[in-house]
């Protein structure tokens, strides 16, 4: 099976940093674009940052500046460096990736695979 699997969220004071890790793992025969996306109380997930296997990013306009989006193709893994939150960041993060993967002898392609999430709490 394949699992996404997030960490580094937390709680951080108003202008602090967090980096986010999400990596990869199980029977995966390519990974194409990955993302983080966000949710907070109330609200619909949203698209944070995405960057294809080939480093081209996309970021949302309420994170540009503040947030950096990569990854290390080796590893599967996708990171998401945050700086200067604020408390508007607070959210359950979500990795997401379009990967191919194999399942018994037949490969199959999921354009939207999601990790569990991970809180991130800005506050004082």
């Amino acid at each position: 099976q394949v699992q996404l699997v997030e960490s580094g969220g937390g709680l951080v004071q108003p202008g602090g940093s967090l980096r986010l890790s999400c990596a990869a793992s199980g029977s995966i025969f390519s990974i194409n674009t990955m993302g983080w996306y966000r949710q907070a109380p109330g609200k619909e997930r949203e698209l944070v940052a995405t960057i294809t296997n080939g480093g081209s990013t996309h970021y949302a306009d309420s994170v540009k500046g503040r947030f950096t989006i990569s990854r290390d193709n080796a590893l599967n893994t996708v990171y998401l460096q945050m700086n200067s939150l604020k408390p508007e960041d607070t959210a359950v993060y979500y990795c997401n990736a379009d990967l191919t993967y194999l399942s018994g002898t037949k490969y199959f392609r999921d354009y939207d695979y999601w990790g569990q999430g991970t809180q991130v709490t800005v506050s004082q």
